[in-house]
This record gives structure tokens, C-alpha cells and sequence, in this order.
């Protein structure tokens, strides 16, 4: 049975959410999402990216495919990720210098980003045809994003709460990570009863 435009977004967005249910791109999602202001074009840049690559994937996958390399196929994705990385930090350099030095190496990071590697991947994976595969990236693009606003919220509300000493810094910031997951995990029934 073939999955629907509908189940592919929500599904990525937010059952299969990349961070959130996945565990892919923990760098960026625990290093950005300190502030709102660094945590939205963060998620605008891997966005991007994550389309870039869903794009260049499914285009590379059947030129590997028809040629029969498919050995080709992880170093492939790996240039065309790491180019369209290039192209946000040249493009932001250029136009926001303030936001690209905000965002410091986890812009650059976006490259090793697991979420990034694993669209290209699992829709290869899944044999998604291209509106399918653009549909998933957008979702894709779309939860990292939430995922990121969502622990930048809570983050900044907590610099105004008094947090005890022994929960303040990384453990209060593990454990609103631990309780977005766990809400997260509850949208994984969504559509079992079909």
C-alpha cells in the first residue's frame, strides 16, 4: 500500500520527527535552540538544505540506479549536502554577517547533520517518487524546525523561572528534551487503525 502526500508530511512532521523520534540531528537541536532568534534560521538553513538534498537525491538515485553504481549513491548525497551547506553560509555571510555568526559552527555542522543524510536516505529507501520526496523533505524540514522552536521557547521561558541549582544548564535542558520526545512519541499512533 502506497502512503499518501497527507500521511508522508504529518508522518515526518510529526510521528517520525527527525529529532524528536529519531534521534537525528541532536547537535544543532541541543547547541541553537538556546534562543529563538538563532533557533528559526537554523531551522529555515536546514530546511533548505534538507530540499536541496531531497532534490539532488532523488535525481541521483535514478542516474546511479540506471547506470548500475549504486555504490555511488552515500558519496553522492555527501557532495551534494555538503555544497548546498556552502551555498546557505556563503549566502548568509553575505547578506546577515550578525545571524552567521550567531549561528558559529553549527551552520557548517548542518553538512554532518544526521536528519539532513537520513532524508536523502529513507526516501531512497522507500522508493518515494518526486512529489512524495518533496513532500517528505518539506515535513522533514518542517519538524526540525518545530522541534528547534519549540526547546528554544521553553528555554527562554526557563531563563525567567527560578529553576533549583541542581537542574539548571545541560540536565534541565536534557530533560525538556526527554519530555518533548516523549510527547512526540505520542503522535506515533496516528493512522495505526487502518
Amino acid at each position: 500500500m502506497s502512503e499518501t502526500l497527507p500521511q508522508i508530511f504529518f508522518g515526518a512532521l510529526l510521528a517520525n520527527n527527525f529529532v524528536l523520534a529519531m534521534f537525528l540531528g541532536l547537535c544543532p537541536f541541543l547547541g541553537v535552540s538556546g534562543r529563538l532568534d538563532t533557533a528559526l534560521p537554523m531551522g529555515a538553513a536546514t530546511t533548505f538544505v534538507m530540499l536541496v538534498a531531497s532534490l539532488c537525491a532523488f535525481g541521483l538515485n535514478w542516474l546511479v540506479t540506471t547506470f548500475h553504481l549504486e555504490f555511488l549513491r552515500l558519496i553522492a548525497y555527501i557532495v551534494v549536502i555538503a555544497s548546498a551547506v556552502q551555498l546557505v553560509e556563503m549566502v548568509l555571510k553575505k547578506h546577515s554577517p550578525a545571524l552567521f555568526r550567531a549561528l558559529g559552527i553549527y551552520l557548517p555542522l548542518i553538512t554532518t547533520n544526521c536528519a539532513v543524510l537520513g532524508v536523502a536516505l529513507f526516501q531512497t529507501a522507500r522508493e518515494y517518487d518526486f512529489i512524495q520526496a518533496l513532500t517528505f523533505a518539506t515535513a522533514g524540514g518542517a519538524g526540525f524546525s518545530l522541534a528547534l522552536l519549540l526547546m528554544a521557547g521553553l528555554r527562554e521561558r526557563l531563563q525567567l523561572a527560578n529553576v533549583p541549582n541542581v537542574v539548571q544548564g545541560t540536565a534541565l535542558v536534557l530533560m525538556l528534551a526527554g519530555l518533548l520526545s516523549l510527547i512526540f512519541m505520542g503522535f506515533a499512533g496516528l493512522g495505526a487503525g487502518e
